[in-house]
């Protein structure tokens, strides 16, 4: 009998055999549906096996093969091994959790037939100029016909009313519907010309014909889309398809937009959670056909399958959210990595802040450097840095005089000022004057911020809210004092300085609707605001030419931080807002508020030298014994009884010590938030001086992990950990 090993999503270290009879035909990669337990469950299938260990009328039959569309390929089962194996996580769940939700369903999809729109003999016929003048927009569609049949994202790119006036067209009848026609050649709208430098980096790149990574450091503004753009042409005209990461859904409109514009003809898709399941799975399917060439995307697309890849770009390649937080904690740009060595194609890793682990690699010769020192677009230059000492200032709601008057003055000008704050709410705590009483959450070891809108105090943390009180839970003073700022408390302070402006505060309680940020956004290119308040949404990748100042308030927190990256992430954060101001023609300034202005960090900041805090950094982290120097795993474990958590690591702890092996095992510590919605947190720390050397010992280490008691605890293995 032909047995079949299918994964199934489930927390099981294993693949499952089913009998498949004769009269069904099953590829590897397939969808396949089994029974398990009770239940039906869908499951793929991984690999042929000649015997199994259960005995023959133990092994159940295969119910069902679903050949509704094309199976997955082995390259890509090759990779959902390697994290699984890698990742130490159950290849099931790897493999599942890689396809889109649609394709976890049990029903039967259907890819839907691309169309092409093309003149009817009386569309043919008409004059144009008949039309009334009112429909622009249908004429313009007429007039793009009359030259060849268009696709509905090409007839879309003419307008964004298309759709509707491509339906009253089709009814009229001069318009109708016809089979695709091939395309071998595509329109690559060439507005720029390339820098000296972006050159350099795009014959680099191209002459690569085999796997390469390449690190592009390119300062804020220097044009590393550009870079990409004109890499995207070359390989599309090679007939390849081009993978382009991004870390947040925030970024993927504009960019979609954006590189709509420059390949007016080409298919583009996007993939990202902010997408409905039909149309995040008809995306990922088209770019399994080959028929998608572009595929734009947040850490989940390095899983789709592309035949034709011949290229990978990550963009903003230092952002943490590339690393996946629960389930199979993976990082997409690593993956990203193995992916492009696997296939034997060029990566690009782009960013103006590298991560000290590429940084590193780049200095060691593992991936090759690649640089951009001048902003694109001339004649805009770096913005000038000021760090002022907030211990000698007197601040009016976090604000400082300088700053404001810098704001005053861009008002004047016309042009457009960022209070950057990475703190929603009005303010992080509310206490008691009296008796020194603070608004702790009774979930979190955390505070509750306060929010005056609806005068709550929230936990942004485990969501916990209530009303604030009339007086303190405590004495029963009802002097209650917001301490520290927030985004809301700036966005009052700044209404009140500045009555006439129009201020716009971007966070995630301004930008909780669907489609209010992309509202926002058009709003702050047509000039509609003044002032901008935001956290970190703001501080990536957006090109807002009318901004000149940037101010920064109360970046100190990571100075002191117990998380080892926190400066590291904190010079990345201040270089992309700051890097927002002076994009056009007009010099930006950026006004950092610091009780430690002195800070090496900061005189890295101010002489815009990535290079020598890089160089500071990775001192330190090598005196440390701290990556990218060594490699690390973290086991974490929760529960609501915090002896059980306690015991379940120190069992841990001492399975890994009988292990004996070249890995330093640290001592069991509570979490940085040791309390989060109720459940205790603590973690165990195992570093090693080689990657292989860490590998061998989880590998002997997992196992035994899975079999300690650890009835009611949640508890997850990471390796190469962002979150300590």
């Amino acid at each position: 009998m032909s047995i079949i090993r299918v994964a199934l999503d489930v927390p099981l270290s294993t693949l499952f055999d089913y009998v498949v009879s004769e009269e069904k035909q099953i590829e590897i990669g397939q969808r396949v549906l089994v029974p398990f337990g009770r239940k039906q469950v869908l499951g793929i299938a991984m690999e042929w096996a000649g015997s199994s260990d259960l005995a023959a009328e133990r092994i159940k039959p295969v119910t069902r093969v679903l050949d509704d569309v094309p199976p997955l390929p082995q390259d890509m089962l090759t990779l959902l091994r390697f994290c699984s194996d890698y990742y130490h996580f159950p290849l099931g769940m790897t493999v599942l959790s890689a396809l889109p939700t649609r394709l976890r369903a049990l029903e039967p999809v259907k890819l839907k037939q691309a169309l092409d729109y093309t003149l009817s003999a009386a569309g043919r016929a008409l004059d144009v100029a008949t039309l009334p003048k009112r429909r622009v927009v249908q004429q313009r569609i007429l007039q793009a016909l009359r030259e060849a049949p268009l696709s509905g994202a090409q007839l879309r790119n003419l307008s964004v009313s298309a759709p509707a006036a491509l339906k009253v067209l089709l009814e009229a009848g001069w318009v109708e519907v016809c089979a695709p026609v091939p395309r071998t050649a595509h329109t690559f709208n060439d507005a720029h010309a390339l820098t000296g430098e972006q050159q350099q980096a795009v014959d680099a790149v191209t002459q690569q014909q085999a796997y390469g990574c390449f690190l592009l450091h390119g300062i804020t503004g220097s044009g590393k889309t550009e870079v990409y753009v004109h890499l995207m042409h070359e390989m599309l005209q090679r007939g390849g398809q081009v993978l382009l990461l991004v870390p947040e859904i925030n970024l993927t409109p504009q960019l979609e937009n954006y590189f709509r514009s420059r390949f007016p003809d080409v298919d583009l898709v996007s993939l990202h959670s902010g997408l409905a399941d039909g149309e995040r799975a008809q995306n990922w399917l088209k770019a399994q056909s080959g028929e998608a060439r572009i595929v734009l995307g947040t850490r989940l697309a390095v899983f789709t399958p592309l035949p034709k890849l011949s290229l990978i770009l990550v963009d903003e390649e230092h952002d943490p959210s590339f690393k996946q937080q629960d389930g199979l904690r993976y990082s997409a740009r690593d993956v990203a990595i193995f992916r492009a060595s696997q296939r034997g194609v060029p990566i690009v890793l782009g960013s103006a802040t590298p991560s000290l682990e590429s940084w590193h690699n780049a200095q060691s010769g593992r991936y090759r450097l690649l640089k951009l020192t001048q902003r694109a677009v001339q004649p805009a230059t770096l913005p000038i840095v000021r760090c002022m000492d907030a211990t000698q200032l007197p601040l009016q709601d976090g604000l400082s005089e300088p700053l404001l008057t810098a704001i005053e003055s861009r008002l004047q000008r016309g042009e457009q000022s960022l209070i950057f704050i990475n703190r929603r709410g009005y303010s992080p705590v509310l206490m008691c004057s009296a008796c020194g009483w603070l608004s702790e959450c009774k979930n979190c070891a955390g505070k509750l911020v306060l929010h005056m809108k609806d005068r709550s105090l929230r936990c942004h943390h485990c969501g916990f809210q209530q009303r604030v009180p009339h007086a303190c839970p405590t004495c029963g003073d009802v002097d209650l004092k917001p301490v520290g700022i927030g985004t809301q408390r700036l966005e009052e302070a700044l209404q009140r300085r500045f009555p006439q402006a129009r201020i716009l505060r971007v966070d995630r309680d301004s930008t909780r609707n669907k489609g209010a940020w992309s509202t926002m956004r058009k709003q702050i290119h047509d000039g509609e605001a003044d002032i901008l308040i935001g956290t970190q949404m703001l501080a990536k990748g957006h090109d807002f030419p009318n901004l000149t100042l940037v101010g920064v308030i109360s970046p100190d927190g990571a100075l002191y931080s117990s998380d080892f990256r926190a400066s590291e992430k904190l010079f990345a954060q201040l270089t992309q807002v700051g890097g927002r101001a002076g994009r056009a023609d007009k010099a930006g300034e950026v006004i950092v508020q610091s009780a430690f202005p002195n800070h090496p960090l900061f005189q890295s900041l101010r002489a815009h030298d990535y290079e020598s805090w890089a160089k500071t950094l990775l001192a330190e982290r090598s005196l440390a014994g701290l990556p990218p120097f060594t490699f690390q795993a973290l086991l974490s474990a929760e529960s609501k009884d915090e002896q059980s958590v306690l015991k379940f690591l120190h069992q841990a702890s001492e399975t890994a010590v009988q292990i004996q092996s070249e890995v330093e095992i640290y001592g069991v510590v509570p979490a940085a938030m040791p309390k989060r919605a109720n459940h205790h947190r603590a973690q165990l720390l195992v570093q090693s001086d080689a990657r292989k050397k860490l590998q061998a010992f989880l590998r002997i280490w997992k196992p035994k992990l899975d079999t300690l008691p650890s009835q009611k605890i949640r508890w997850s293995l990471d390796v190469d950990p962002l979150e300590y």
